[in-house]
């Protein structure tokens, strides 16, 4: 099997540009500046309207931090409902306790809302206080179906160690090790090789410049298609 190609979409030109050029999975978010926040319930019906391939909504109220109150939550639990209802494939989340661990309670609640749809737990995870830890109580949550991390590092580039201790340890479960942030077209393959993640999530990586806030450049999401198609023979 190929490595899955997750791609970051802000707008409708974005999610059919990389679905069109290879992308397997898109992440709909808006505001890229912030790390990425919900996105607007037009933007996610238009997008999934739009694309064929399977469509995944950040649900993150603000970016403050990861640590919600309940007035958080109750928003949280509506935006997942209402993603549910417009036909995505999953929603992407984090949240944590004031101590740095996975606020186990705040993600029940989530998933309770999401009513089967897949979960991934977005870069909150690198946050946290001990990775391994933290990724223990993930694999806990059945409906957790990926993990989306950099190793704790601002870089995945800087954490192939980390992230190939973190394969290892998910290896065999519902739950997939999802390299993200900082990963590059020249690097990617690289890194893949070493560290035999099976997903990968690029954001400025397949912009035009690379640039986070620029459009998606169709041609760096073929070359990065290309490249792990190739791994496969």
């Amino acid at each position: 099997m190929s490595v899955l190609l997750e791609v970051i979409a802000t707008t409708v030109a974005d999610a059919q540009l990389a679905a069109q050029a290879g992308a397997n999975r898109l992440e709909l978010v808006t505001a890229m500046g912030e790390g990425g926040l919900t996105p607007s319930l037009g933007l996610i019906e238009a997008v999934i309207a739009a694309t064929a391939i399977p469509v995944n909504v950040i649900v993150r109220p603000h970016s403050r931090s990861f640590v919600y109150d309940a007035d958080d939550y109750a928003v949280m639990q509506r935006d997942v409902r209402a993603v549910k209802a417009a036909g995505a494939n999953g929603v992407v989340i984090g949240m944590l306790t004031a101590d740095g661990e996975i606020d186990r309670e705040g993600l029940a609640r989530a998933i309770d809302a999401a009513d089967g749809l897949a979960i991934t737990f977005h870069r909150a995870f690198d946050e946290t206080r001990d990775l391994q830890k933290a990724l223990d109580v993930l694999l806990g949550f059945d409906a957790v179906t990926n993990v989306l991390t950099s190793g704790g590092k601002p870089s995945v580039l800087q954490a192939e160690s980390i992230m190939r201790d973190l394969v290892r340890q998910a290896s065999g479960s519902h739950c997939t090790v999802l390299a993200g942030a900082g990963l590059t077209v020249d690097a990617v393959a690289g890194f893949v090789s070493k560290t035999q993640v099976e997903a990968v999530h690029f954001g400025s990586g397949v912009r035009v410049g690379g640039n986070g806030l620029a459009p998606v450049d169709a041609s760096r999401v073929a070359q990065v298609r290309a490249l792990l198609d190739a791994m496969r023979n």
